[in-house]
């Protein structure tokens, strides 16, 4: 059985993985500085902590937006071929890449009579979006057509849970994630948010905790309650050029979970255009989303 995946590029996921089973990008834009560029596939571990450091000499970043159009140039050739398609979009509660690929289908469908293409809201971002595309391909390998390969994802997207934890409120600020005061506040008393992604795919701030050793404990202690290893045993945690809290998160999470399969990945620009430098995620399958 053949048919393609395609995710955004704004995912994070192990290389080698993608690589071997033939995941395909939806490109997106970001802007440093004065200069824009094309993410058109997972950047290097090296580029990223080069977009990281000019993040902390305060070069400013911002995305753009994936137009219908950007998605009838993608798939348009995949469409003339009958070519069969899962797409895996970020989430519609964090951006409208989603409503702007059913956009785009439809459009090629009028164009064409058919366009044999899934697309699929994801709900989250980063590793999870990761996390998704490994059982897609663990479900293309067991057999299940495209179409029952989506509606499965569909049907699971909530049992991804998200935590992370962000270094510069700033960042959270800009984006009216917290009020001017809060970033303020918290960035004077060593706050560090906890955060969520919740089941409508956006963006919920649950907990707070005083530095970093007390946000790392938040994080492993909702993991340790929620991780289901029968769903999957793999766990991302993507992060934003902090290696060494990565590996300390890594160790947490082993210590109390050893059968979890660990993959630390570098947080994409995509997003880490609106997390900032060393914010830290830490992304499992588990229980149906609390919030």
């Amino acid at each position: 059985m053949s048919y393609y995946i395609f995710s955004d590029v704004s995912l994070d996921i192990d290389s080698s993985f993608a690589k071997e089973n033939d995941i395909r990008y939806v490109p997106m834009e970001y802007v440093l500085g004065e200069d824009t560029f094309c993410c058109a596939a997972p950047e290097s571990d090296e580029m990223m902590h080069n977009f990281y450091e000019k993040l902390r000499n305060k070069i400013t970043t911002h995305t753009s937006q994936i137009t219908p159009n950007n998605y009838i140039e993608l798939f348009e050739s995949y469409v003339k071929d009958g070519a069969e398609i899962i797409y895996l979009s970020l989430s519609s509660g964090l951006s409208n890449t989603y409503e702007s690929a059913l956009m785009a289908v439809q459009t090629l469908k009028e164009e064409y009579g058919e366009a044999k293409i899934e697309v699929v809201d994801s709900l989250g971002a980063t590793g999870g979006m990761g996390l998704m595309v490994e059982s897609a391909v663990t479900n293309r390998k067991a057999g299940m057509s495209y179409k029952e390969n989506a509606q499965w994802l569909r049907e699971h997207a909530n049992n991804i849970n998200f935590f992370f934890k962000v270094e510069d409120l700033m960042y959270l600020k800009r984006g009216g994630r917290v009020s001017a005061a809060t970033a303020i506040m918290g960035t004077a008393l060593n706050i560090k948010p906890i955060l969520t992604i919740d089941k409508q795919g956006k963006l919920q701030t649950i907990d707070k905790k005083r530095g970093n050793k007390m946000a790392l404990k938040s994080l492993v202690d909702r993991f340790d309650s929620g991780f289901d290893p029968a769903l999957s045993k793999v766990v991302y945690i993507s992060c934003a050029d902090c290696r060494e809290d990565a590996e300390t998160l890594k160790n947490m999470v082993l210590e109390c979970r050893p059968e979890a399969e660990v993959r630390i990945t570098m947080l994409s620009p995509i997003i880490g255009a609106h997390t900032g430098p060393d914010m830290l995620s830490l992304i499992y399958y588990g229980g149906i989303r609390e919030f």
